[in-house]
Parts: structure tokens; sequence; C-alpha cells
């Protein structure tokens, strides 16, 4: 493997391609955590003559203009170059922090790889990380699972006989099962049903005129 072809795609390029400040840096992450490492910052030189030529001409009045721009154009045609060098350089420095996993070939931090397997922790994950794991999210269920019960115990306790409106006639607001409308106020009707036969009955029957079960 070619060493440009290393950290192809968890690498990112923080250069500056201009200017008194122009250089090469690069930023590598952790592909398990994404914890970065970044580079030494590399100067490049060329653009940097380039920069201060420029802040001169800009000052002079444009005097050294025509130095500036040959500077220019050197800096840029020597750019692609100098980018490789730094880039190699770069990647040899970060490969002392990186370690690769043998199984899946993602370039991980030594905290995400275990050295004694040869492979990052999503490929050999530690035993121990795993049970608290495992032991949180079983209390997680078990936790769900009361309070399902619990909610279904008090959800058989509740009256299904009436049909209520959940939305008001007036102003189409919900009303959430209540007998007033909480927006405007407009007392909202509650059509009983009976539990033996279920047939609808108006407000206030106490017993059902069809089978007459006492409501």
């Amino acid at each position: 493997m070619s060493t440009e072809a290393w950290f192809s795609d968890n690498y990112s390029d923080l250069s500056v391609t201009s200017g008194v400040n122009a250089g090469f840096q690069f930023q590598f992450n952790c592909e398990r955590c994404g914890d970065a490492y970044r580079t030494r910052f590399q100067t490049y030189k060329k653009a940097q003559a380039a920069g201060w030529l420029g802040s001169a001409s800009s000052f002079l009045g444009g005097l050294v203009g025509e130095a500036d721009n040959a500077a220019n154009t050197f800096a840029n045609a020597g750019w692609k170059s100098a980018w490789d060098a730094a880039f190699r350089d770069a990647v040899t420095e970060a490969k002392e922090n990186f370690h690769r996993c043998a199984k899946c070939f993602q370039y991980v931090c030594a905290k995400c790889f275990n050295a004694q397997s040869g492979l990052c922790y999503n490929c050999a994950p530690n035993a121990e990380v795993e049970m608290q794991a495992a032991k949180a999210a079983g209390m997680a269920t078990g936790a769900s699972e009361v309070g399902t019960a619990y909610g279904y115990a008090e959800g058989k306790k509740m009256d299904a006989t009436p049909d209520k409106q959940l939305v008001c006639p007036n102003c189409r607001a919900e009303t959430h099962g209540a007998k007033f409308c909480p927006e405007c106020g407009t007392k909202l009707s509650t059509a009983l049903k009976c539990s033996g036969c279920g047939t609808e009955l108006p407000e206030g029957t106490k017993f059902c005129p069809e089978c007459g079960t006492k409501l």
C-alpha cells in the first residue's frame, strides 16, 4: 500500500494555501471514537514570501506588483508537490498515534484498541464493559415491564362505556375527553352505551330501556 493511501477516509486538510500564514497541516480522526490528532504545522515558504510581497505592494501603492505576481505564480506552481511531501510526512507522524484493526481495518486510537487481540474494541469488546451495559439494558427492560403492567392494571379500571367528544364542535380544539371544551367552554355531549347490550343511551339514563341493565 502506498503511503498516500493511508488514512484516506479519516483525515481533514487544514492547510492554508496562500498568504503569510501559508502552510500544511492535517487532522486525523479515530474511526471509533472520533478523537482527533492534529499534525504539526509545516510552513510553505514560497506562498508566505508571495504574501509578504503582496502586503508590501499594497503598502507601496503597487510598485512591487510585478514581483508579487511572479512570486504567486511560482508558489502556485510548487503547491502540489509540496503538499504531497507534507502529506507523506503527516501520515508518518500520525501513524505513531493510531492502530489498524486486523478485522475491520479501521484506524483507531490507543484507547480504542485491544492490544492483546490486535483488534479494535468494536470487534473485540471488553467483557466487563459488555456485562455492565447488558445489566443496565436488563434493568431498563424490567422497569419497562413493571410500568407496562401497572399501566395495564390502571387502564382496566377506566370506564370505556361513554363515547366522548375528543374535538370541540364549536372551536375544533382537542378536548382530551373533558366534559367542557378547555378552549371555549362549550359543554360537550357524552354518549353512553349500555354495558349489557351496547345500546346508545341519553345522558342521565339510570337503566337501559332495552335490557334493563343498571348503569
